[in-house]
């Protein structure tokens, strides 16, 4: 494992003055009187509960980095020489039609009224958090002309500067929340959707009666938890004002801004900022199915549900409950996840890592199946980036995981695009783009293609949304080259026989053959004389 220094990390803006550090503590083996900083110890020593998050805050995407025993990068994907797989029916596999770009990556989730999505991934909640407010056109377009599901994170309507409640607290109206949903609409072109998560506050405040009542929305999202943290949501406000509004709404706010001392403390320039947090849940079995019986009630055609990287009792109690619940799908969210809003050692800390996650997912949804019960689509979240982690987690959850939801690897492609916008109008573009050229349909590869597709519309298109389209024809165009040569030319056919453990330790956490038992059985058949069997 990597050495990881617990009190010096470049998210959280600290490091040690001194090269000898001790690894439990991760303070400077020689911490010296008058030191100048900077570890977190030293930090904290004047700007205490500040220097638990990473910064600047709201302006940055930061996820866990503590290196695990095993992850996915302990597995490869097999390749065959010979055999072709989720052909359309009547088509042969041979040379001429058994090739990359025939590649079927369309998946689709959902009990009974299911929803098409072009490839198997879609974002993380992209909720209250300032990043994904000031880039949502980016975000919402780009998802939109991908052709995946864009999921709108919970508190959105509790902090709208905006929101305007009834005499009995309800929503009345939420004009953030309307902006999101119609941006997204405006590109929809019938493949993914719009999901709007809940929790505690969102409920409280009637979040599903508005999105379904004004907006006529057919999915609605209940949160768990993520991957990210084992509390609620949190963003930072700066002034006073915003925070004493915000616990009036009934939100947790620290430090309490109600208080004198704290009043005090802002007036004179100690306090700068204040934490606005959510309310943890509390989930039993009877309270989870008298609230989709409520949702369904509302119209909802549609319910998914999202979980955090708690260990196996809460995930048992996720897959059995979305079972009896019929629900539509399971995201299951492992550590280290996060976007940057997140306490940092929380972070790098908490929960079940990805890996072991899906690994316990795929046990219990099969003693699920043994019982005769149907599991419900899933998704598996946590640390993804590329196409090699979209088809591990396929295989290795298959026939059950259905899709990849990526966080900070699809927002990350919106603000490059966006800021390729600014650079290109201040004539500041650096290097590692002016080299493509100078221009958008220049640096974009494909510019021309979507200027075909949408004509005049174009120019309501963001260069994040491009950004963020060019990503995902990436993935694609990445799973169709690994697909097919494991010999899969749909997503169906992906089996956990396509991927090999590269250790033991791997093998016996995931249950996936350890890489010199591979096939072995086939090998020897051959061996035998007894012929070739083809297929997994």
């Amino acid at each position: 494992m990597n050495l990881q220094r617990p009190n010096a990390n470049g998210a959280a803006g600290t490091y040690n003055r001194s090269k000898n550090v001790v690894p439990c503590s991760g303070i400077c083996s020689s911490c010296v009187d008058g030191c100048r900083g900077n570890c977190e110890v030293f930090k904290a020593s004047f700007r205490g509960r500040e220097v638990i998050y990473p910064g600047p805050f709201g302006e940055i995407t930061a996820g866990g980095d503590k290196e695990y025993p095993i992850d996915y990068s302990h597995l490869n994907i097999l390749g065959y020489a010979m055999g072709a797989k989720g052909l359309p029916r009547g088509v042969k596999g041979d040379p001429d039609t058994a090739i990359f770009p025939a590649v079927d990556t369309e998946t689709e989730y959902g009990w009974d009224k299911k929803v098409k999505m072009r490839a198997p991934v879609f974002t993380g909640a992209l909720g209250s958090t300032e990043i994904a407010r000031k880039n949502w056109e980016h975000f919402a377009i780009g998802a939109a002309i991908s052709g995946v599901t864009l999921v709108c994170g919970e508190n959105v309507c509790g902090i709208d500067p905006e929101l305007e409640l009834d005499s009995y607290g309800k929503i009345k109206k939420a004009p953030d929340i309307d902006r999101r949903i119609e941006t997204y609409r405006k590109f929809h072109e019938g493949y993914g959707e719009i999901l709007v998560q809940m929790n505690v506050e969102d409920t409280r405040l009637g979040v599903a009666e508005y999105v379904r009542k004004k907006h006529n929305l057919e999915t609605i999202e209940l949160k768990w938890g993520q991957g990210a943290k084992c509390i609620g949501g949190e963003i930072k406000v700066m002034t006073i004002d915003r925070a004493l509004d915000l616990k009036k709404r009934g939100y947790i706010v620290t430090p309490d801004p109600a208080l004198k001392a704290v009043q005090l403390a802002y007036k004179a320039g100690a306090i700068r900022e204040f934490e606005r947090h959510s309310r943890l849940g509390f989930v039993t079995e009877e309270a989870f199915f008298a609230e989709i019986k409520r949702l369904r009630d509302l119209g909802f055609k549609r319910i998914t549900l999202k979980t955090g990287a708690y260990p196996m009792r809460e995930l048992a109690m996720a897959i059995l409950y979305s079972s009896k619940a019929k629900i539509d799908l399971l995201t299951i969210d492992g550590a280290p996840g996060g976007t940057g809003m997140s306490p940092w050692r929380m972070m790098e800390e908490w929960g079940i890592p990805t890996f072991y996650l899906q690994s316990m997912t795929y046990d219990i949804c099969e003693k699920l199946k043994k019982k005769g019960m149907r599991v419900p689509d899933i998704a598996i979240a946590g640390g993804f980036s590329t196409e090699d982690h979209i088809f591990k987690a396929l295989a290795m959850g298959s026939p059950y995981v259905k899709a990849v939801c990526m966080g900070r690897a699809f927002m990350i492609p919106g603000m490059v695009g966006k800021n390729i916008g600014y650079w290109i109008e201040g004539k500041d573009l650096p290097k590692t783009v002016s080299q493509f050229g100078g221009k958008p349909e220049e640096i974009f590869v494909c510019y021309k293609e979507l200027e075909e597709k949408y004509g005049d519309k174009m120019k309501e298109i963001p260069l994040g949304a491009i950004g963020i389209y060019s990503f995902s024809q990436k993935l694609k165009v990445g799973l169709q080259q690994l697909m097919a040569g494991t010999r899969n030319f749909n997503l169906q056919s992906i089996s956990r026989k396509d991927v090999t453990a590269l250790t033991f330790d791997a093998a016996k956490v995931s249950g996936i053959p350890y890489i010199m038992d591979a096939y072995r059985e086939e090998a020897e058949a051959v061996l035998e004389g007894k012929g070739v069997t083809v297929g997994a």
